[in-house]
């Protein structure tokens, strides 16, 4: 049943997506462009990264290998939010931290949410090459 858990994951996303497309067009005078296709055929491939990323530092099992995947696989999670924030602005012209926080305060978020994304990777990627330094 554990092995399905992913999958399961994959599908929903995937799903998602396909959905939002649809909801999109037929809401929308405007069709889709290649800008916003390949915006959303990012989605899935970051849902894929993700669900690796998780299942390889579950693998790893902790240590100092398994504990620069978690915190790269963190990252990937805020990258993930991201990516799917700026899609959202981008097609349906609603940005989600403006509107919930104003205008100043939702930039100073989004910057943070970068920060962090950067930082959880790089952290997570100093800590392999560490452990990968024998």
């Amino acid at each position: 049943m554990k092995k399905s858990y992913p999958l399961l994951t994959g599908v929903l996303l995937l799903t998602s997506q396909v959905l939002l497309a649809q909801e999109h067009t037929s809401h929308s005078t405007q069709e889709l462009g290649a800008q916003e296709i390949f915006g959303l055929l990012e989605m899935p491939f970051l849902a894929i990264a993700l669900i690796f990323s998780f299942l390889t530092a579950t693998r790893l099992k902790g240590g100092k290998f398994g504990s620069g995947m978690t915190i790269l696989a963190w990252g990937f999670v805020v990258m993930a939010l991201g990516h799917l924030h700026m899609q959202i602005a981008h097609i349906f012209n609603y940005n989600i931290f403006k509107n919930l926080f104003g205008e100043t305060a939702g930039n100073y978020i989004w910057f943070i949410a970068l920060i962090l994304t950067w930082g959880l990777s790089a952290l997570g990627f100093y800590k392999i090459y560490k452990a990968s330094k024998i």
